[in-house]
């Protein structure tokens, strides 16, 4: 567990260093130049409930919006500079206002409740739309490794309230902060690399063992708790009213095994949701993943999506 964290955090160093510049102090963390920051989105005094909003340099009245989620594996309750640094600037220039969230980590509660963090920050973007300059006539949702995961999980359960498998139940609105009498919804999902099959993240054929973060999501071993394995993964959800979905995976991941989105992009393509898989040639967890071409394809999608 422990070094699968310090995988994490160590991807997420090596992103900020690739977009900040190094001087003869080294490494520096970036300043947060978000247009509204540390919003706090339910209510509460949590480092975990607080996003940041960031708005193009052009002179509108309002922006279409995307939320961007950070991946951690779970484990960190407060990477949304991050996401910016990695895949929330390149939708800013693209025109979107772009609205980078923490979430809680499993540490911090066990799921739902990062679903629920998720969904309760698209209801509070609805809700509070005019007073941040957010169109709300259109939301996408992006993320990396396990923020592509609960990207996923929010397009494939919009309008879904609760979801039975076997003898397991799980509610996956919530009510985190209220405004439940906003949607949730999101238009159009990029997953970046996501675990999104949890029954087949062993070398694709089976589940992780005890030590591994999907089972500290879960608070136990995958195998012997195989409904919530189903229930917190995005692929149990596809059916043919999920939003349209782009999908990007390196080939040589060695974090998030690539078969995760093969098998996931085929399931949309069955369900007539998948828009493009793109399997990057020698394409890691982030690094060479990350490309020019690749983020122009995200935001090309997300422009596209956005006109309908």
């Amino acid at each position: 567990m422990k070094g699968l964290l310090l995988s994490a955090l160590l991807f997420g160093i090596a992103t900020f260093a690739i977009a900040q510049p190094q001087g003869n102090g080294g490494f520096q963390m970036p300043q947060n130049n978000a247009t509204f920051k540390d919003v706090n989105y339910a209510n509460d005094n949590l480092e975990a409930h607080r996003l940041d909003i960031y708005l193009p340099q052009t002179q509108q009245e309002k922006y279409k919006v995307i939320v961007a989620i950070y991946g951690s594996a779970w484990f960190s309750n407060n990477m949304k500079l991050m996401t910016f640094m990695s895949i929330g600037k390149p939708l800013v220039d693209a025109g979107f206002a772009v609205v980078c969230i923490n979430h809680r980590s499993s540490g911090d509660a066990k799921f739902p409740a990062q679903i629920h963090d998720v969904k309760a920050a698209l209801r509070f973007i609805r809700a509070n739309a005019d007073k941040y300059k957010l169109d709300t006539s259109f939301v996408g949702i992006t993320g990396y490794s396990s923020g592509g995961h609960l990207s996923s999980l929010a397009g494939v359960t919009n309008g879904m309230k609760e979801r039975t498998v076997g003898a397991t139940t799980v509610d996956l609105e919530g009510s985190v902060g209220g405004n439940l009498a906003w949607s949730s919804r999101v238009d159009a999902v990029v997953d970046w690399f996501g675990p999104v099959d949890m029954a087949h993240m062993e070398n694709c054929e089976t589940v992780k063992d005890e030590r591994s973060p999907e089972a500290a999501l879960i608070g136990g071993a995958p195998a012997d708790n195989p409904d919530l394995v189903a229930l917190i993964s995005p692929i149990t959800y596809v059916n043919e009213k999920c939003p349209r979905f782009l999908v990007v995976h390196g080939d040589a991941d060695n974090v998030v095994p690539n078969c995760q989105s093969i098998n996931f992009s085929e399931a949309l393509r069955k369900a007539g949701c998948l828009e493009t898989f793109i399997s990057v040639p020698d394409g890691q967890h982030g690094p060479v993943t990350f490309n020019e071409q690749t983020f122009k394809q995200m935001t090309d999608f997300f422009k596209k999506e956005s006109e309908k």
